[in-house]
């Protein structure tokens, strides 16, 4: 059994996946002294993906990257990236004596480097020609691609639920899909003239 730990907890409905950098606008109180917090003692805070559809509680473990801005009436904008997935226990009002919410929470350890195989690695490859963008030196990992393709919530949700050889052939799918409706594109662009 893995071990419920306590963190700080910052409901929204977004669900960054591990290694993605997600900017954020900083202005309720109790998520300014939550900011404060992490930039002055370096902690890691949860982002529970506040949705009707995650049903499993699922969330990402995020750390402040950099502060962008900050703003005379104390708001600020940064940049947080996400280093972990997460499945909530119980969420609380306050985090110990702090204003801001907090969490009981179990830690996925996601290995966010894990690389993708041969066939997908190309197949995105492949995708990255239609927007003219060829580095053959990338060595891409499978959460990497997934960072990349622009998943929506629900396709995210089952995504980090699959295990390591479904979440590539997962995102095969989603890249052949992706690269046929830019070739239709593509085609239908010929087609039409322009006077």
């Amino acid at each position: 059994m893995t071990e419920l730990v306590k963190i700080p907890m910052f409901p929204l409905s977004i669900f960054p996946l591990p290694g993605e950098m997600v900017p954020l606008h900083i202005f309720e109180p109790r998520y300014k002294q939550l900011l404060h917090d992490a930039e002055i003692k370096d902690i890691s805070f949860g982002i529970y993906f506040n949705h009707v559809s995650n049903v499993e509680k699922v969330g990402s473990l995020v750390k402040l990257e950099s502060v962008i801005k900050r703003y005379e009436n104390g708001e600020s904008d940064v940049i947080v990236k996400c280093t972990d997935l997460f499945s909530l226990n119980t969420l609380y009002r306050t985090f110990r004596d702090r204003p801001y919410p907090g969490g009981e929470v179990t830690h996925w350890n996601v290995d966010a480097s894990e690389p993708a195989n041969d066939k997908l690695r190309i197949a995105f490859k492949e995708y990255l020609l239609y927007f003219q963008i060829s580095n053959s030196d990338m060595i891409l990992s499978t959460y990497a691609i997934a960072n990349e393709l622009g998943l929506d919530f629900e396709e995210r949700l089952r995504f980090v639920k699959y295990e390591d050889e479904q979440k590539q052939k997962f995102l095969l799918a989603h890249l052949r899909y992706q690269s046929e409706l830019l070739h239709q594109a593509e085609k239908s662009r010929d087609v039409f003239h322009l006077n």
